[in-house]
């Protein structure tokens, strides 16, 4: 079963790249009731990157490890994760760009 879900979560990881990396060279985000909200979708890609080194660090630093994990390098990817989402958050904002 532990093979299963390290399986598993590889594969979300490999597809949450593939897609961060497709929003970051195309801006082309995968259709959904949010895509609407993001106004920059290259800020997007690179935030969903950075959340997806963050979780995978975390996962199998930590919990995927047993009780040998090493906790502060497990949580220092859940603060990688959080980072990345907020950089997701910011996608959702106008740039801050101004015309000359």
């Amino acid at each position: 079963m532990h093979d299963v879900l390290e399986i598993l979560v590889v594969l979300i990881l490999a597809m949450g790249a593939v897609l961060s990396v497709a929003a970051i060279t195309t801006g082309w985000i995968m259709p959904g009731p949010g895509r609407a909200k993001v106004m920059r979708p290259r800020v997007w890609g690179y935030g969903t990157l950075v959340a997806m080194a963050g979780i995978g660090t975390y996962l199998f630093v930590g919990p995927l490890q047993g009780p040998d994990g090493n906790f502060p390098v497990a949580m220092s990817g859940m603060a990688v994760f959080a980072a990345g989402l907020y950089i997701r958050q910011q996608a959702m904002k106008p740039s801050r760009k101004t015309s000359s």
